[in-house]
């Protein structure tokens, strides 16, 4: 016959032989006092839906229970009424315990419970192989319901087990991403341009400002009678006039409240752009000019539903390798909806993309930072998200 366990708390504790035979031998629960050891809800409901616990038993008093040990069902439903999120809890550490991962709650005193696990996770799931006790940690768990929100600035290092309303649970896996492109090439400082209601032409720029820095679209067609004219897009022209790069003497459209702005060129470039998309400009402006300083080539994500797609290393337009990552634009107190996490990771990863999301609300027009390398980045925080199969 199998042990019965007894809840005391928020834990069932199991006597006998549990130590060995739940702990010690399948990372269950945390030792007490000789074999004796507590079990979490979550816990003692998988061992009793696999039927390695007769029951448990829900206490007497102010539990509102009669001491007689009851089943998976009836501490199921006890368990759901008496603990946020348990139904979608115990569906993924059931779902991880089948892939054959050793779990422990995040909480201390389980061994999960750990300094280096963040408050929001739900779950550790140990490195195969690798027991609780060891703390090698392959997946800090954050349990999500399809209705839910989940902050963006805080998920980096943790994978998210969202649950939908089905009960299937799909993984993500959210990281700090690698940015560092290879892209040589530095814009010579002495184009002029006219400043247009939304773009800015260039109209005698050098071949390398397309070919090897990949700025702007070259004014093409057949038979043109016109060489040498390259479009910029506002964040394009507003970085390189932030640089001393481009200089904007001609502005039209003379009653636009651009217009007014001081005469400085990057004022003028970047008055235009908040007057065209608001200040998501400046969000965007601040992305792409970190995103140039770490020698990475942002384009337009537009036809992928993004902000950006990016491109590591260009050495030349003509040999252009395909872009790496596409790019979303979003406030630093940005919160993930689910559904829409789920519907951008699939689309990037359907054209082979990575997902980046960068976090920030600041100011593209300002000076850059120095990073510890010497290379120039603004405020901002990037996260990369995927879809994981444990």
């Amino acid at each position: 016959m199998q042990p019965i366990g007894d809840l005391r708390g928020d834990a069932v504790h199991v006597g006998g032989d549990a130590r060995q035979r739940f702990y010690d031998s399948r990372g269950y629960g945390r030792p007490l006092d000789g074999s004796e050891i507590a079990l979490s809800r979550v816990e003692a409901a998988h061992l009793l839906f696999r039927g390695d616990l007769t029951g448990v038993t829900l206490g007497g008093g102010d539990d509102g229970g009669d001491g007689t040990p009851v089943g998976f069902e009836r501490f199921f439903v006890d368990s759901a009424a008496a603990v946020d999120r348990f139904a979608v809890r115990y569906l993924v550490y059931s779902d991880l315990r089948d892939r054959g991962f050793y779990l422990s709650p995040a909480r201390k005193p389980w061994p999960g419970g750990r300094v280096d696990v963040a408050d929001a996770v739900d779950l550790v799931a140990y490195e195969r192989g690798a027991t609780p006790d060891t703390g090698a940690v392959r997946y800090p768990v954050r349990v999500v319901g399809e209705r839910d929100s989940v902050p963006a600035a805080d998920v980096a290092g943790q994978t998210l087990a969202v649950v939908d309303e089905e009960s299937d649970i799909t993984y993500f896996e959210a990281a700090e991403p690698d940015l560092a492109g290879s892209t040589e090439y530095e814009p010579p400082n002495d184009l002029r341009g006219v400043l247009l209601a939304d773009r800015v032409v260039v109209w005698d720029a050098p071949e390398d400002l397309y070919e090897r820095g990949f700025y702007g679209q070259p004014l093409t067609g057949r038979a043109a009678a016109v060489e040498d004219a390259v479009q910029l897009s506002l964040v394009e022209a507003a970085s390189l006039a932030a640089d001393g790069s481009l200089r904007v003497p001609e502005v039209v459209d003379p009653d636009d409240a651009a217009a007014d702005d001081p005469a400085d060129d990057a004022a003028a470039v970047v008055a235009r752009g908040r007057a065209v998309a608001g200040d998501r400009f400046d969000r965007r402006l601040a992305v792409y000019r970190d995103l140039r300083a770490r020698a990475t080539v942002p384009k337009t994500g537009f036809k992928f539903g993004a902000d950006f797609r990016t491109y590591l290393d260009v050495d030349t337009v003509t040999d252009l390798p395909h872009s790496e990552h596409l790019v979303r634009v979003v406030k630093p107190d940005h919160a993930f909806a689910p559904r829409e996490l789920s519907l951008d990771v699939r689309l990037a990863g359907g054209v082979r993309k990575e997902l980046l999301f960068a976090l920030t609300g600041g100011d593209g027009t300002t000076d850059v930072d120095e990073t510890a390398d010497g290379d120039g980045t603004t405020d901002v925080d990037w996260l990369s998200v995927g879809r994981l199969t444990p």
